[in-house]
């Protein structure tokens, strides 16, 4: 009578992780769930920013749809009444829970997280959130400041607390309530670290010496990089530490060392991260539900770490649309484990070494827009049908593609029970995402312009062998976009230039 489900989303986390080939990470307790799971190495999201690439993946509907780029409108209101993925779970008979951030909260959840549409209950935020930029951060004259890195002593925070840990609290005591209640569960769960300010229990910091921490690979601006696709990281800026650097806007590097302070704490962040999850999966396992839940993990978008010269998301790279993705689904991605068998028992990073290889990957280009679709189809629920071109009239549909196809079946054979190819695998498949600028020029709100501002969008696709970006004309009064009137395009051939530095756009025929 179908599976139960948690739904973990992370907040700016790119795919440093051991199980994505990441060297100096330790995330046991992700990886561990990587090597049960079904894991895609190549999936992105719709826009690398929180608001509207949430509400872009819990619709399954693309920004263009929901006409969210910004963080200021309600979809219901301003573009179509969707449904969202939770809404759909609950209208076929799951009880609909919502831990920490999942949607972005403000006027694009209607202040309420889209509470009652969504979720059977209101949706739970941690006390401690309301913290999360004061001046918890001690600098080394013993004041304390609103920092960009920001290892504490978890004691000497407001409540005595981080809200990432009473989010792992709160999920456990529903996974304990549910497991009685024996009605099928939606659970969500979303995390806020890795999000800045990267504020973490300092112990974390013993994990990764600063020796050990190098530099980002690029961390320059590439020479043919178009200014208009530059995010020049205002919200790193207005840290207190970043602040009194006094670095040039917009093309001004960072210190060297700062730069490998800030690689560190993100890392640091990842691993804080990976033991909330840790606890959280081993509860699951304690409560009997491991064996009949399915555990879908991602994060909203990733986050440039000094590639490009840039950090934070904003931006069309892979650095800040390239996401984790990874389906754990019992008798499917791993073989019916016994009744009562640990599947998920936690793992202590500071005494756990190395990580576990993913029980399936795929490498296959996939989307997040896609969330809606494979869940649904996982649960054994009917798949939203496929949206058609326009779709703002239309409360249910999707503009994404279930991957379930992509589950335990060799790459390239031809799907079964696949009646429309061009969803199947038939073609090569590209991801797509979109930014939007105010200017051709860096500018003070270039990274997050509100809707009125924006006056070009930068329309992107990624395949396997290339990532393709055009900046357009764009008209925000009737969301439209010129793709007669190109601003500036890019071009990176993935196979000798994987981290995308060197734009070859202007030596190639524009025909295509």
């Amino acid at each position: 009578d179908g599976m139960n489900v948690l739904f973990i989303v992370v907040d700016d986390l790119r795919p440093v992780l051991g199980c994505y080939g990441d060297k100096l990470v330790k995330s046991p307790n992700i990886d561990q769930l990587a090597s049960q799971s079904m894991v895609f190495s190549n999936a992105y999201a719709q826009q690398a920013v929180c608001a509207p690439s949430r509400v872009s993946f819990l619709t399954g509907r693309r920004p263009d749809t929901t006409r969210l780029y910004d963080f200021y409108s309600y979809w219901r209101v301003h573009a179509g009444n969707y449904s969202t993925m939770p809404q759909y779970f609950k209208e076929n008979g799951y009880v609909t829970l919502s831990v920490g951030k999942v949607f972005h909260p403000g006027v694009s959840s209607n202040y309420s997280d889209d509470f009652p549409y969504s979720w059977s209950l209101p949706p739970f935020h941690p006390s401690a959130e309301k913290h999360e930029n004061d001046k918890t951060c001690r600098g080394k004259d013993g004041k304390l400041y609103a920092n960009l890195v920001c290892p504490v002593n978890v004691t000497e925070m407001p409540g005595g607390t981080l809200p990432d840990i009473q989010s792992t609290e709160e999920a456990i005591h529903l996974l304990n309530t549910m497991k009685t209640s024996r009605q099928k569960f939606f659970l969500a769960v979303g995390y806020h670290k890795p999000h800045i300010p990267l504020r973490y229990p300092q112990e974390f910091l013993k994990l990764y010496p600063l020796e050990n921490i190098t530099l980002a690979p690029d961390p320059w601006v590439p020479k043919k990089l178009p200014s208009v696709a530059y995010n020049p990281w205002m919200d790193i800026r207005q840290r207190d530490d970043v602040e009194a650097l006094n670095v040039s806007f917009p093309y001004g590097p960072l210190p060297d060392d700062f730069q490998r302070r800030i690689r560190q704490s993100y890392y640091a962040a990842v691993s804080y991260l990976d033991v909330q999850v840790g606890l959280l999966l081993s509860a699951l396992d304690n409560a009997g539900l491991s064996n009949n839940t399915i555990v879908v993990f991602t994060a909203d978008h990733g986050w440039s770490l000094g590639e490009h010269g840039e950090w934070a998301k904003y931006s069309n790279f892979d650095v800040a649309t390239r996401v984790p993705l990874m389906f754990y689904v019992p008798g499917v991605t791993t073989s019916p484990g016994s009744q009562g068998a640990k599947v998920f028992p936690y793992l202590d990073p500071f005494s756990h070494t190395g990580g576990s290889a993913p029980q399936g990957q795929s490498r296959k280009v996939v989307e997040l827009v896609s969330l809606f679709a494979t869940l649904a189809d996982l649960a054994g629920l009917q798949v939203p049908p496929a949206c058609p071109e326009r779709s703002f009239g239309v409360e249910l549909c999707t503009e994404g593609s279930s991957l379930v196809h992509y589950f335990n079946v060799s790459e390239g054979k031809v799907q079964e029970g696949c009646e429309n190819t061009e969803r199947c695998s038939d073609e090569e498949p590209a991801a797509f995402s979109q930014y939007p600028r105010p200017a051709d020029a860096p500018q003070w709100n270039s990274d997050k312009p509100k809707l009125k501002d924006i006056r070009i969008m930068g329309y992107s696709m990624r395949t396997i062998g290339y990532r393709y970006t055009l900046w357009v004309q764009f008209d925000p009064s009737n969301f439209t976009a010129d793709f007669e009137n190109v601003h500036a395009g890019e071009l990176y051939m993935m196979e000798n230039d994987p981290n995308q530095d060197y734009n070859v756009y202007d030596n190639t025929s524009r025909g295509w």
